[in-house]
């Protein structure tokens, strides 16, 4: 066997390279989702994501005879060494991602490398994988290759799982995405509790208004970071970050797929619902030249999806223990429901991602019926 070089990442050419080799390794898997390749490279690029003002990234690719042959990410994130150390992260936690590798010798010799920069920064504990923030993609997929993921979830090679845990990983945490069948409707239980909360003057359950969507996201962003503060893993979003979120999410922001629920006027809880924007992208193959920017376009004015995701839930802290909690959440879903099917055509829906001792939300998913259909594992190791 050739040498084998592993090689920092720090021009544009490497970055294109690096977000290349995942189109080259997944070439022949039917349920990867290839990224618009400018959106990725700009997610990799400094003063292009919001994160990276407040994280340090070192990009690493594997070469063989001048051919690459495998990619990772080693990053530290200043804000997730503030967290407490019991919700999972804190002082000393390094993280690593968008690994990638055409065989095991190369895998391991990546994530070394990661863990080695990590070391080099004061890391004494690595966790992985994530790409790159929590609130991307966290995890390796364990459970769920043989169906394509949907918006802003990931999808990895089925082999990684042995190569990491040989390396002394360990599980720290698992996600799941739920699936539901949405054409039939909800439980007469769940039904019965909408209908409870329909006649409840105190609630009231309103669409977001896009015309005024600063105000909209900075009201969803204060119950998301209060909702979420207790949770494992959880780094709060800065404003910076909502902001840039705000204008990429935008063109597939529809008024009646996000709901903001108040109780007596006070905004206290939400629920995104997104068109699953891999279906329309899948086909792109990475690029919108020569006709996919109108295809898409077209798709955007019109759209139709067969699945909908719910990627955020949430409800004020102070509210959570409370029944009033649930009937908010199921309000929200059933009203997003009726909208998904009636004017979009979705006939399933994706829940998630949801960590496994997230009780509330596990305890949704069930009553509406849904299923786990991926796993995703966030491991750990000790430098």
């Amino acid at each position: 066997m050739s040498d084998l070089q592993i090689v920092p990442v720090n021009d544009q050419a490497g970055r294109r390279a690096f977000v290349d080799y995942a189109f080259s390794h997944y070439a022949n898997d039917p349920n990867w989702v290839p990224p618009l390749k400018g959106e990725a490279v700009g997610m990799i690029t400094p003063g292009k994501n919001a994160w990276l003002t407040h994280a340090d990234q070192q990009l690493f690719l594997a070469k063989r005879d001048g051919k690459v042959v495998g990619r990772i990410s080693a990053h530290i994130d200043r804000l997730a060494l503030e967290q407490p150390p019991e919700q999972g992260f804190g002082p000393g936690t390094g993280f690593w991602g968008y690994f990638d590798a055409a065989d095991e010798a190369t895998g391991k010799a990546l994530i070394a490398s990661a863990e080695e920069w990590l070391r080099s920064k004061g890391m004494t504990r690595a966790i992985g994988p994530v790409s790159a923030s929590i609130w991307e993609e966290p995890g390796l997929l364990i459970q769920g290759h043989d169906h394509p993921p949907t918006v802003m979830m990931g999808h990895q090679d089925a082999r990684y799982q042995a190569w990491i845990e040989g390396l002394g990983y360990t599980k720290a945490k698992d996600v799941f995405t739920y699936d539901l069948d949405v054409t039939h409707g909800f439980p007469p239980l769940v039904n019965r509790i909408v209908e409870m909360g329909e006649k409840n003057a105190r609630i009231n359950i309103r669409k977001v208004d896009k015309s005024k969507f600063d105000r909209e996201a900075a009201i969803i962003l204060g119950i998301l970071n209060d909702a979420w503060s207790d949770n494992w893993g959880f780094v709060p979003l800065t404003d910076p970050e909502v902001e840039e979120v705000g204008k990429k999410l935008k063109p597939i922001v529809f008024e009646d797929l996000i709901y903001i629920a108040e109780v007596e006027g006070e905004p206290v809880a939400f629920m995104i619902t997104l068109p699953d924007l891999n279906e329309p992208l899948k086909p792109l193959k990475g690029s919108l030249l020569p006709f996919g920017w109108a295809k898409l376009l077209l798709w955007l004015r019109k759209p139709r999806a067969r699945t909908m995701r719910v990627p955020l839930m949430g409800v004020v802290k102070r509210l959570q223990a409370s029944r009033l909690a649930s009937q908010l959440a199921f309000m929200m879903i059933e009203y997003s429901r009726r909208a998904a099917v009636a004017r979009y055509g979705a006939q399933r829906g994706e829940i998630g991602w949801i960590l496994e001792d997230n009780q509330g939300m596990v305890a949704i998913a069930d009553t509406i019926e849904s299923k786990v259909n991926k796993l995703y594992r966030i491991y750990e190791k000790q430098l």
